[in-house]
């Protein structure tokens, strides 16, 4: 695999409202965890749309990672352009610290915000150039936007033999259980 699409919630789906979230660093190394051993298969980009969330917390991951992968590569694909016009100053900023680190940045319509047709053209844009995914979603934590993305994985996966990568919250919740439980022998 070359290419993968990493995505996932979207922060408020995850009741998460700032970077300064506990959960966030979790989240992180469910990602880490799962990305090393795809690098080491040979993996070159990584992929996301870009939305606050899980999609930007995996482009902090990559980065990082970048450190000790240089090869390795990053994407940010959005809808439209300007998609974090109508975000607070403070989530604008985290968005602009990260795409000037990323290695190509576009967006599928020239365009602001016209449509849902745009996201339907980004996520067919997404698929096409992906060999894989690995969403970060948990159908018992109850829907979200990842549902989309896992149900066109899914087609794909049978029609095409595309990766379908799973995060779940259990995955989550063990990496915050194991390191509690070392904190506590600390």
């Amino acid at each position: 695999m070359k290419n993968l699409l990493v995505t996932g919630y979207r922060a408020h789906e995850l009741n998460i409202h700032d970077q300064k979230h506990k959960g966030i660093p979790y989240i992180k190394k469910a990602i880490i965890r799962k990305l090393i051993p795809l690098i080491e298969e040979g993996l070159e980009w990584i992929i996301t749309p870009g939305q606050y969330g899980v999609d930007l917390w995996a482009c902090e991951v990559v980065i990082e990672l970048k450190e000790q992968y240089p090869q390795l590569k990053l994407s940010i694909i959005t809808a439209f352009l300007n998609q974090e016009e109508k975000w607070k100053d403070t989530k604008k900023d985290y968005y602009n610290g990260i795409l000037d680190r990323v290695d190509y940045y576009a967006a599928v319509s020239k365009q602001p915000y016209d449509g849902i047709w745009q996201f339907t053209a980004r996520d067919d844009l997404l698929f096409r150039k992906t060999d894989g995914i690995l969403l970060v979603y948990d159908e018992d934590a109850g829907e979200g936007s990842p549902k989309y993305f896992k149900e066109k994985a899914l087609k794909k996966q049978d029609k095409d033999g595309y990766r379908y990568i799973n995060i779940s919250s259990e995955d989550i919740q063990s990496i915050a259980d194991d390191e509690n439980l070392s904190m506590d022998y600390n």
